[in-house]
């Protein structure tokens, strides 16, 4: 980098009244001076990053199903595409205003962390369950998966929970945590749905087979029984 030069006196004189100028170098202190960055602009900020977390378990949850052949949620009232749809723009909603919304977002994301958290605790009270080795919960069947998938399944499921729970506990501030309540108020609405879901993927596996629907087709699935 070349530094801009000026002038200053010196000492020594040609002449009298007269002087000789020497040339010094001058540090441009002004315009190479070091700024901090704002952390703002940088992009490296992550507010609340167990709620993204939540999010991003939430898609895990559906695209596994999904795969599975045992349909999307939400399936049976918006249709394939238009419960695809709806996921595809509510969980990439959710994943960036938990990355950068401002507070005025906090009691949504709570609200949201709660549903998802019903969501776990939902499985768990219509499928059968038993201890596991370390006396935990896990579902002995669900949703008509097979026995090799089940293990999989029941993590996702804790891990979820366990995100949710997170990010309500520590990404939501004290005073927006109380909405969480409301969203895990949707529990029963959640049951009822589920329940619904199951019994018409069944339906829909015996009279139009799809690739959606093919996880209850096989191997006795669809005889899987639902609690309550």
């Amino acid at each position: 980098m070349t530094w801009p030069l000026r002038s200053l006196p010196t000492s020594t004189a040609s002449g009298p009244g007269r002087r000789t100028e020497a040339l010094v170098w001058r540090h441009p202190s002004d315009s190479c001076q070091m700024q901090p960055m704002d952390a703002s602009r940088s992009g490296t900020t992550l507010r609340r990053p167990w709620t993204m977390l939540a999010a991003t378990l939430t898609a895990a949850h559906h695209g596994f199903e999904l795969s599975s052949g045992i349909g999307l949620v939400g399936q049976p009232e918006l249709g394939l595409v238009g419960a695809s749809a709806f996921w595809a723009a509510q969980v990439p909603t959710w994943i960036a205003l938990a990355a950068k919304g401002g507070k005025r977002w906090d009691g949504v994301l709570a609200v949201w962390s709660g549903a998802a958290l019903a969501g776990v605790v939902v499985h768990f009270l219509i499928w059968p369950w038993r201890r596991s080795a370390l006396g935990l919960p896990i579902l002995a069947e669900a949703e008509g998966l097979g026995d090799s998938k089940l293990p999989a399944y029941n993590t996702l499921l804790y891990a979820w929970g366990a995100a949710s729970v997170l990010s309500i506990a520590l990404d939501v501030p004290p005073r927006d945590r109380r909405w969480a309540l409301l969203g895990f108020a949707i529990s029963p609405l959640l049951y009822r749905s589920a329940k619904h879901h199951f019994s018409w993927i069944v339906d829909q596996a015996a009279a139009s087979p799809a690739w959606w629907n093919q996880g209850v087709q096989k191997d006795g699935s669809s005889d899987a029984s639902i609690a309550g």
